[in-house]
C-alpha cells in the first residue's frame, strides 16, 4: 500500500509504481519473475486513468497475462479470480493485481471528479437533467427504499458510521481517526436525505497492489484463496421489479461452498461500503446476521470490536480510505497476517471479502484463509 493522501500529489501511475514495488518486495519476488499483470482503475474516461500501459511504465516485460479489468467496485475480486484461474491453468505463474486512483486534484474535490464519471447520455443524462448528480443522491434513494422495505430505523446508519470510526482509531492508515459518537454523527451535514456526510466514503489518492503466486516458499505468512463467487443481477430499473437491491447473495453462497465453510466459520467480514446503507444492505442480503435483524445487529455492536462478526475492521471506506474494492481486500490481508496492531481481531483465520459495483449491480465475494 501507498500512504493514503487527502491532498493532490502523485498521479495514479506514480502511485501504482510505488504500491507494486512495495508488494513485490514484501513477497520477495523480483520484477522479472512476474509474468502476469492485472490493472484496475476508477470508472470514467480520465486522462490519468491507469491502464495496460502501466506494464511498460511499471518496468514489466515478457508478460503472459496482461489485462485491464473493469467491473466498478467488483473489479478487485474479479482480478483475484482471473489471476487464480491463470495460475491454476498454467497461463501464468506469478500475477500482480494493482489498483490506483487520484481523484483529488488541484482546484476541485473528489466529488466533482466522481460526479462526471457516469456520462451525460441515456439514463444517466435523464438523471442529471433531474438533478441526480453523482452517487450520493442515487444511494439516498436506495437508502430510503431499503429502510422502508425492511422496516429498519435510520439510526442504524449512525451505528454503522460510528462503528467504522471505532475501528479506524486503531488504523494508522485511516484518514478519519478522530472519535465519533452519535452526537457528532448527527451534527454532520445532510447531503441527500437520509445520508449525511459521515454516511459517505472518504476518497483518497493512493494505490494497493497484491501478488498472487503458485510458488511454494514466498513471504512469511501465506494466505490461500479458498473460494470466490460473482453475481450480476443486470437491473433494468423500470416499473415492475425491485431495482435497487437483492440478488447478490449467490456470490457469497458460491464462495462459501467452494471454500467448504459456513457463515458461522467466518472470523471477519470486509465489505465494500461506499455508503453506510450498503453495509446494512449487504449484511442483510448476504445473510450474515443470522436470525437477528440487521439494524439490531449493528446497534448492539456485533460488527464492532469484540462483536460476533467484526466488519470493516480498518474503518472501511467510510473512515479508513476509499480505493474501491482494494480497501476491503487490503484489510482482510492485514487481519489474516495478524499485523492489524490496535485493531487486530484475535485469531482471525478466515475472512469474507465482498465487493459491489455500480448501484449494487455487481456482486463479488472472496473467502481467504491463513494457510498453515
Amino acid at each position: 500500500m501507498t500512504a493514503m493522501s487527502l491532498q493532490p500529489g502523485a498521479t495514479p501511475l506514480e502511485l501504482a509504481c510505488q504500491a507494486t514495488a512495495a508488494a513485490l518486495t514484501d513477497a520477495g519476488i523480483e520484477h522479472a519473475e512476474v509474468d502476469g499483470l492485472l490493472v484496475g482503475s476508477s470508472q470514467g474516461v480520465r486522462p490519468d486513468r491507469l491502464g495496460v500501459g502501466f506494464a511498460a511504465q511499471g518496468g514489466f516485460a515478457d508478460l503472459r497475462l496482461l489485462e485491464h479489468v473493469e467491473i466498478k467496485g467488483a473489479t478487485t475480486i474479479a482480478m483475484i479470480q482471473r489471476a487464480r484461474h491463470a495460475i491454476v491453468a498454467s497461463e501464468a505463474s506469478t500475477v500482480v493485481c494493482v489498483f490506483a486512483d487520484a481523484p483529488l486534484v488541484e482546484g476541485k474535490g473528489a466529488g466533482s471528479t466522481y460526479a462526471h464519471s457516469g456520462g451525460n447520455t441515456g439514463l444517466r443524462g435523464l438523471e442529471r437533467a433531474s438533478g441526480l448528480l453523482g452517487s450520493v443522491p442515487t444511494y439516498a434513494l436506495l437508502a430510503q427504499r431499503w429502510l422502508h422495505v425492511t422496516g429498519t430505523n435510520a439510526d442504524a446508519l449512525c451505528a454503522v458510521a460510528t462503528t467504522a470510526r471505532r475501528w479506524a482509531t486503531g488504523n494508522p492508515d485511516a484518514v478519519n481517526r478522530e472519535p465519533l459518537d452519535d452526537e457528532g454523527y448527527a451534527a454532520s451535514p445532510m447531503i441527500a436525505e437520509p445520508l449525511r456526510r459521515l454516511d459517505c466514503a472518504r476518497p483518497v489518492n493512493g494505490a494497493v497492489a497484491v501478488v498472487l503466486t503458485g510458488q511454494e516458499s514466498v513471504g512469511s505468512t501465506r494466505l490461500a484463496i479458498r473460494g470466490t463467487g460473482r453475481n450480476h443481477p443486470v437491473r433494468r430499473r423500470r416499473a415492475g421489479a425491485e431495482s435497487w437491491f437483492g440478488g447478490g447473495c449467490r456470490a457469497v453462497d458460491d464462495a462459501l461452498q467452494e471454500a467448504g465453510v459456513t457463515r458461522a466459520d467466518l472470523d471477519i467480514a470486509e465489505l465494500y461500503d461506499p455508503f453506510s446503507i450498503v453495509t446494512l444492505a449487504l449484511l442483510d442480503e448476504y445473510r450474515l446476521t443470522g436470525d437477528v435483524p440487521v439494524g439490531a445487529f449493528v446497534r448492539d455492536g456485533q460488527t464492532g470490536p469484540g462483536g460476533t462478526l467484526p466488519t470493516n475492521t480498518g474503518g472501511g471506506q467510510l473512515s479508513g480510505f476509499y480505493l474501491q474494492g482494494m480497501t476491503p481486500l487490503a484489510e482482510a490481508v492485514i487481519q489474516l497476517r495478524g499485523t492489524g496492531g490496535d485493531r487486530q481481531v484475535p485469531d482471525a483465520t478466515i475472512a469474507l471479502v465482498g465487493g459491489i459495483g455500480g448501484r449494487m449491480d455487481h456482486h463479488a465475494a472472496l473467502v481467504l484463509e491463513r494457510a498453515a
